[in-house]
């Protein structure tokens, strides 16, 4: 704009001058001038001298220059306002301004968080040298309208080896770890995979008075189709995370699907992932031990003051037996199988499952400063219900469950933290990753509840800016819950004879270290990440001869990218 302006007023400018000089000009030899005389523009002695100008021509001109240079003041300013209008746009938009180097001839174009400058020289065109410039001012989060949008996730390759063949892909499947005298303990098992890079988007905004977060985040560890990996490797795009927040004052209320509340945090209930417990890991399955889920809830949080918080979520129920995960389902009783199969998941049963209400989960958490130190304390509750209907008696039959949770995560030194996690359930053990089933049926149709009980302890370390150590121990312990059937056959989980995934014990080891090579918060980082494990399961029954229990080693190495950007500050939760 600034540009076309000026070159349309010269061209105005220039015609003009050309039409007064055209209309006042003398006339040419041998043509008749107004007088009716004809001018000879030659003097006496053939010397050509110019012919003198008339005074009334020389005050034309005089006048044409106060013209020109009072149109030139106006063009000046008109270009003052038209740069301060742009400037204005610039700065609504968070659009950086041109970069122009010495030569001014300069062409810039954002890259999102750099701004890539393209000089030409006198000697060649086009351009000969590209230079990035960095550039401060760029803006961390879009700004659509009053809704702050900021990209995040990463891009990641992995690789995975495990000697023992597991067949779960990228996500480990604790409950069905092989026995070594099988053909998959006798294999071992590679991978590379892209599946866990992760792509969402944060929003902020401040709407009627209160401050709104949204959130959504993908990955590609959802449905392939069994051909996937023969040429293609199309992995199936699949919601992680999708929520909105709304918060004013002390209060705030979530609705969408998040981590359950039941998850451990590192920070207050938030529901952001970064102050969500869920290790350093590489595994999408985490870690063996640790009471986690994402499913949809509707949330309430009090802040109290800065240090303490309480929240009660109403979170998706589902009446699980077993199944998920590897983790052994339980054996039904041989008459109401048919009937029951469509009234608790077994692993299968998708969305079919008729929920009684919510599970009802509390958390409350401390966040003093203890000596200079961060510290995070929590207690959380877990309520839930279970209800069949038997056909044979024609009644509903219904019993409650419920669990307590514990949890601390301490700085002890600057930058090394303690954490420590602990749950005990009756009926929850679906939050232990699915490893336990939460109920079991007896022979006249009414429920069981199966206890569970679960721990992740662990230390993280970072030392210095670049390099990340973590340690963590994992473990899961499900009890027998068993009946006897109309036909005297054991049913229930842990019986005598079961399956060698109904498992009475789970162990994980895992050593992690992460390198970020660099990070910027305008080009992102690169970081370089491992994760050694070491698993062991004991099933509650075990065939004579067979090993009592199985076990694996594996390791995680990923090369990870992860976006830039980063939330305007006063819209943080």
């Amino acid at each position: 704009m600034k540009r076309i302006l000026p070159s349309i007023a010269l061209v105005l400018i220039s015609l003009l001058l050309a039409l007064i000089f055209y209309k006042n000009a003398p006339a040419q030899d041998g043509v008749a001038s107004r007088s009716g005389q004809a001018k000879n523009t030659t003097g006496a002695a053939g010397r050509g001298d110019p012919p003198r100008s008339s005074p009334i021509v020389g005050d034309e001109i005089t006048e044409l220059k106060s013209v020109v240079a009072d149109q030139q003041k106006r063009i000046e300013q008109l270009e003052q306002i038209v740069g301060d209008q742009q400037k204005l746009i610039e700065r609504a938009l968070h659009i950086p301004a041109p970069v122009i180097n010495e030569n001014k001839t300069t062409a810039a174009a954002d890259r999102g968080s750099a701004i890539v400058t393209v000089k030409t020289s006198d000697q060649t065109s086009p351009a000969t040298r590209i230079t990035k410039v960095a550039d401060d001012a760029s803006p961390l989060s879009l700004r659509i309208g009053k809704v702050s949008i900021t990209p995040y996730g990463f891009l990641e390759l992995t690789t995975i080896f495990r000697d023992h063949d597991i067949g779960s892909g990228l996500a480990t499947n604790f409950g069905n770890i092989a026995f070594s005298n099988t053909v998959a303990g006798h294999l071992s098992e590679f991978r590379f995979t892209a599946q866990n890079s992760r792509l969402g988007a944060r929003f902020d905004a401040h709407v009627g008075g209160f401050d709104l977060l949204g959130l959504v985040e993908t990955d590609f560890a959802g449905f392939s189709p069994g051909n996937a990996a023969v040429t293609t490797n199309s992995d199936g795009l699949r919601v992680r995370l999708g929520w909105v927040d709304l918060r004013k004052d002390k209060w705030e209320i979530l609705g969408g699907q998040s981590w359950s509340l039941i998850t451990p945090n590192r920070k207050g209930t938030s529901p952001i992932p970064s102050d969500i417990f869920s290790t350093q890991n590489v595994d999408p399955s985490i870690q063996i031990g640790l009471t986690w889920a994402r499913q949809p809830q509707f949330r309430v949080i009090y802040h109290a003051n800065r240090a303490i918080t309480a929240a009660v979520s109403l979170e998706a129920a589902e009446q699980y037996g077993g199944g998920s995960g590897g983790a052994g389902a339980i054996t039904l009783p041989a008459g109401l199988a048919s009937s029951y199969n469509s009234q608790i998941n077994l692993g299968d049963s998708a969305f079919t499952t008729p929920n009684l209400h919510p599970d009802v989960i509390a958390k409350l958490a401390f966040d003093p400063t203890v000596g200079g130190h961060d510290l995070h304390l929590e207690v959380a509750g877990l309520l839930s219900s279970f209800r069949f209907y038997n056909p044979q008696d024609q009644m509903k039959h219904h019993v409650t469950g419920g669990g307590v949770s514990v949890g601390v995560n301490f700085e002890v030194f600057k930058n090394f933290r303690l954490i420590g996690n602990g749950f005990y359930s009756d009926g929850g053990g679906r939050y232990i990753f699915g490893l336990a089933p939460d109920v079991i049926v007896n022979a006249d149709g009414t429920g069981s509840l199966v206890h569970s009980a679960s721990t992740v302890d662990g230390i993280e370390y970072q030392a210095g800016s670049k390099n990340l150590f973590d340690a963590y121990y994992g473990g899961a312990y499900i009890y027998r819950n068993t009946a006897i059937d109309t036909n005297g056959q054991f049913i229930g989980y842990g019986y005598p004879g079961s399956p060698l995934n109904h498992n009475r014990s789970l162990q994980q080891v895992t050593f992690g270290y992460t390198r970020t090579f660099w990070r910027d918060p305008n080009y992102g980082a690169l970081q370089l990440l491992g994760q050694y494990s070491y698993i062991v399961r004991h099933p509650w029954s075990v065939p004579t001869g067979q090993p009592s229990g199985a076990n694996t080693n594996f390791v995680y190495l990923s090369l990870r990218y992860i976006l830039p950007g980063a939330p305007p500050a006063k819209a943080d939760h």
